[in-house]
């Protein structure tokens, strides 16, 4: 495990000791999100591709037969304690949203709360450089926002972008006996909580979770995928079962073929798991048929932020960490 420095806490702001939680891990758990939205989708409209009916990283709108227009809004209390890289993971974060739909970033809004009385508007200007030095990475315009008066520091953005409707990317369209891929390592959830506990900064968590997944999605497009999520705060396990049981399918998936980041078995060993990870795993418990022990359990459902694409087909360059089954939507784990 790296530690590339330790945090002065004397001198520095520790952006993550204002806030409850951390990331995608503050997210409402799974059940509990789906019980509170339940009959709020809405009139059904032809030109709405993706609404909330299956829980989908995005909406997505036709406007004609080649374009849609993909939605999406994403915010989170500070996962790190550094300023500009809370905003570039943050930005990263909702920009994959749209990515995961197969679609383009086109223009994205700041969403802010700012404890006004207790946090320096300086570092609030950081994590706005950060949004916005990502932003221009993935081609998206930034075209303000809006703040709020908040005991907590949130950041996000709201992300439009465009897709062709004939090549979106969708939870919904997993078909049995395929490969499945995932675009980056696991690990961040752990590795972010021992850094809010310690201090200690873990560059390789840093650098995975400021990575745009812009390239991962092309090529999964190019590869011909037509079923992809991107794996965030209910962690790989929860987002596969919701892919799986948007498509009717089931699922294997190898532990030994699951890539994670250096320091992360030593973090999950050393007690750094969060609530959100738990509950994630008490979520999708009773449809796993596992092989493996409870901690190989806890970090495939740990709670990622800005986390990769988990793609249902064979993407160069990346592991395939399993394959699509015929059947209901259990996941073996062996």
């Amino acid at each position: 495990m790296t530690v590339t420095r330790v945090l002065a806490q004397e001198a520095d702001v520790r952006l993550t000791q204002y806030a409850h939680g951390g990331g995608c891990a503050c997210k409402i758990p799974p059940g509990e999100l789906e019980d509170i939205v339940r009959g709020l989708s809405g009139e059904h409209r032809a030109d709405v591709l993706v609404g909330l009916d299956d829980g989908d990283d995005a909406a997505v709108v036709r406007l004609d037969e080649h374009t849609a227009i993909v939605h999406t809004a994403d915010f989170f209390t500070p996962v790190v304690d550094d300023a500009y890289d809370w905003g570039r993971i943050a930005a990263a974060n909702a920009l994959s949203d749209v990515y995961a739909m197969g679609g383009r970033p086109i223009v994205a809004v700041n969403l802010v709360g700012w404890p006004r009385d207790t946090l320096p508007t300086d570092l609030l200007r950081e994590v706005l450089r950060g949004g916005l030095d990502v932003a221009r990475e993935a081609g998206c315009a930034v075209g303000g926002g809006h703040s709020i008066d908040d005991p907590e520091p949130k950041y996000g953005m709201a992300v439009t972008g465009i897709v062709d409707p004939e090549r979106l990317l969708r939870n919904d369209a997993a078909e049995p006996g395929l490969p499945i891929t995932l675009t980056k390592p696991l690990g961040v959830g752990v590795l972010n909580n021992r850094h809010k506990s310690t201090g200690e900064i873990f560059a390789d968590a840093i650098a995975t979770m400021v990575a745009l997944n812009r390239d991962a999605a092309g090529a999964a497009l190019a590869a011909g995928a037509r079923a992809a999520t991107d794996v965030t705060g209910f962690g790989l396990l929860g987002h596969l079962y919701k892919m799986l049981r948007a498509s009717g399918v089931g699922a294997t998936i190898e532990a030994a073929a699951v890539p994670y980041l250096d320091g992360a078995r030593q973090a999950l060993g050393d007690g750094y798991v969060s609530g959100g990870t738990r509950r994630n795993l008490d979520w999708v418990r009773s449809h796993l048929d596992a092989h493996v022990d409870e901690d190989e359990l806890l970090l495939l459902a740990d709670a990622q932020t800005s986390g990769g694409l988990l793609v249902v087909g064979e993407v160069p360059g990346y592991p395939v960490i399993g394959e699509t089954v015929a059947g209901a939507p259990t996941i073996t784990i062996r």
